[in-house]
Order: C-alpha cells, then sequence, then structure tokens
C-alpha cells in the first residue's frame, strides 16, 4: 500500500476516534463528566502527574537493562517518554515512537545496533508482561465481574483466554531464545531497513537473547509498570470522588491497556480509551461519566507531560543538526 494511503487512513481513524469522544461526552452528558473532573483540582492534577511519571521511569530502566551502556539511566528514561509522548499525542502508531526513542540513543553514543536489539526485545519485555497484567487484573476483578448479570457469562471464556495468552507469550519468548526468526519479525515492524539487515543487529540480537537474565528483569521492570498504571489510575479515581477498592482499579486499567493493545494501529487510542474506561467503569459499580473523566484526565495529564517533552526533543534534534559538519 502506499505511503500516502497509509497517513490518509491513520488520519481518517484519528478523526473517527475524535468523533467517538465528542459523542461520549453528548450522550452522558458534559455536566456530570465535568463535576467528576472540577473535584480534581489544580492540585488533584498535580498529583496526577507526579505520581504518571513512574509510568515511564520504569519501563526506561528496563529499556537500559537491555542496551547498557554508554548513556547513562536518564537519557533511558527520557528516551521512552520520549516514545510514550509520541505515541500519546502525535498521530502517529507506537510504532513510530519507538524509532524516535531510539534515535535518540544512538544520538546520544549509544551503538545502534545494540539500541535497536534492545528495542526489539524491550517490546518482547513488554508483551509478556502486559499478558501478566491482564491475568493479575482478571483474577483481582473476577468477583465482581461475576457479580454482574451482564459480564457473568464471560468470565470464564475471559479467564481461559487469559490463560491461553499466558501459554502463548511463554511459547513466543522460548521460541525468540530457540530462534531469530520472530525476533526478526519484530523488527521488520519497528526497525529501518538498512538496521534490521546489518550483521552488527543481528550479532546483538542473539548476544541478548543468549543473556535470559536481562531479559527476565526488564519483564519483572515493565511488570511493575503495568501494576503501578493500575495503582495511578485508582489515585486519578479516588480524585474524582469515586469509591472504589484498589483492585477493581487495577481490574479496570487491566482491560483497558487489553483495549489499547487489540487496537495498536489507532493514533493516541483516541476513543478507544474514552469508551473503553467509559465502558468498564460500570462493570464495577462506578457511573460512566467517572470512566469518561478518568480518560480525559490522563489524556490532560499525557499533554502537560508530552508537550514540553517534545519541544525539548525539537531542541535536540537542532542542536545536532547544528553540530554537522557542512
Amino acid at each position: 500500500m502506499p505511503a500516502k494511503h497509509i497517513k490518509a487512513g491513520i488520519v481518517v481513524v484519528f478523526l473517527l476516534g475524535l468523533a467517538v469522544c465528542v459523542y461520549l461526552v453528548s450522550r452522558i452528558g458534559f455536566a456530570p463528566v465535568a463535576d467528576a473532573i472540577g473535584r480534581v483540582g489544580l492540585a488533584g492534577f498535580a498529583a496526577i502527574i507526579v505520581s504518571g511519571l513512574v509510568l515511564s521511569i520504569l519501563p526506561g530502566l528496563a529499556l537500559g537493562t537491555l542496551v547498557g551502556g554508554p548513556a547513562r539511566w536518564p537519557v533511558f528514561i527520557a528516551a521512552r517518554q520520549l516514545r510514550d509522548s509520541v505515541g500519546d499525542i502525535l498521530p502517529f502508531t507506537q510504532f513510530a515512537g519507538i524509532v524516535l526513542g531510539a534515535r535518540v540513543l544512538v544520538l546520544r553514543k549509544c551503538p545502534a545496533a545494540k539500541v535497536f536489539a534492545g528495542s526489539v526485545a524491550d517490546v518482547t519485555a513488554e508483551f509478556v508482561s502486559q499478558i501478566a497484567f491482564i491475568a493479575i487484573g482478571l483474577t483481582l476483578g473476577a468477583a465482581q465481574l461475576a457479580a454482574n448479570p451482564a459480564t457473568e457469562p464471560y468470565v470464564n471464556g475471559l479467564m481461559i483466554g487469559t490463560g491461553a495468552l499466558v501459554l502463548g507469550a511463554v511459547v513466543f519468548v522460548l521460541l525468540q531464545w530457540k530462534s531469530n526468526a520472530l525476533a526478526g519479525f519484530l523488527a521488520g515492524r519497528v526497525l529501518p531497513e538498512d538496521i534490521r539487515h546489518t550483521k552488527d543487529f543481528t550479532l546483538a540480537l542473539s548476544q541478548l537473547y543468549a543473556d535470559p537474565r536481562r531479559l527476565v528483569i526488564a519483564t519483572l521492570l515493565h511488570l511493575a509498570s503495568w501494576v503501578a498504571s493500575g495503582v495511578w489510575i485508582w489515585i486519578i479515581m479516588r480524585l474524582t470522588g469515586a469509591e472504589i477498592g484498589l483492585g477493581p482499579a487495577i481490574a479496570i486499567q487491566s482491560l483497558l491497556e487489553a483495549f489499547r493493545s487489540a487496537a495498536v494501529f489507532v493514533p493516541s487510542a483516541i476513543g478507544v480509551q474514552e469508551a473503553g474506561y467509559a465502558a468498564l467503569a460500570p462493570l464495577f459499580g462506578l457511573g460512566p461519566e467517572v470512566g469518561l473523566a478518568v480518560a480525559l484526565l490522563r489524556r490532560a495529564r499525557d499533554i502537560a507531560v508530552g508537550v514540553p517533552v517534545l519541544l525539548a526533543w525539537q531542541t535536540f534534534e537542532g542542536r545536532h543538526a547544528l553540530k554537522k559538519p557542512k
């Protein structure tokens, strides 16, 4: 498919997602959503921004574990935040954020082959940990889902499906340890062509998968980040005045992230995030206005953090361009 058609498709999907957001606000009502957001206040929103920083710190540490030196940990955290900011607020897919985050590390003198090999392995570690997080979330929320007449018939199916995903993730990782074929497939999705066909990249990837310890550490760091995201959503919900326990909040977040992953090609998960929270909140005894308020607060936080990050990235790229020899 020509690149211009792909770009046009991304724009269309983005606009459809935006239309979904407008529809949800009009359907649920602006006043109750605004009331839930208003309870948070400026101090609460500042708390949301600060507490959400851990969601980039832990994955940044995971990336640094896989790539290694010479960059220091803050550089890996910054690269991860750039990846997230690109995916959160620009009309690009998540793959663009992965490439731009890797570029930051290359410009900070990390070997390109190691950076891109680490990025591919990082995608695998994050995928495996996400499935584990979904399993944790379903376990925590199973009782409430079973008590709801609308979802009770689907609980067993969800648990069986999640178990199958966990088994599939284990097989996926084992196959990558035995062969670079699957890792090569991932590389084909996220890396520039001039990188993924080099011998240095293949060698770096082989060396990485020959050291399971680093992959295990990265996976655990990602899992900690996923669980932290559930705690973060619980904090946001409590700030809106919602009465909800930590377990159900983690369950909501795990199911929402499953929706976002299924819609990975939707830029910024626009519409998916808003509809997901609005639909999931009532399953756990909350009104849809609370779910939509949480989605919009999360979106506002992404913008508040992402815009400065993207401006800093542009400044960084500009300085690099000026240093290039004429």
